[in-house]
């Protein structure tokens, strides 16, 4: 068979008019909203910065120090300090904690 009898028994088969507008492709804006707004330079520019950060990332002894203060060090210090008060003011909640 030709391609041409192919396609067009496809089309006449799976039922008529719906089926030819599903054999059409759709026109899509893909996210891009109204054709009269123009883009920001800058957003573009930081969006697409922020797309490849873990490729430009360089883990260096700084980058790496902030890492493990605000990972580590800061939220156990914030816990130390909130156990530390519940247990001088023997709050309710801490005794039903231990």
């Amino acid at each position: 068979r030709t391609k041409t009898a192919t396609m067009l028994r496809h089309v006449l088969s799976a039922g008529g008019r719906g089926a030819v507008s599903a054999a059409r492709p759709q026109s899509r804006n893909m996210g891009m909203g109204p054709r009269w707004l123009t883009k920001n330079k800058y957003v573009e520019e930081w969006n697409g910065r922020r797309e490849i950060t873990e490729k430009a990332f360089n883990a260096t002894g700084a980058n790496v120090a902030n890492i493990v203060f605000y990972a580590a060090v800061l939220p156990l210090g914030v816990y130390w300090l909130a156990r530390s008060e519940l247990e001088k003011k023997g709050d309710r909640r801490y005794k039903d904690i231990c």
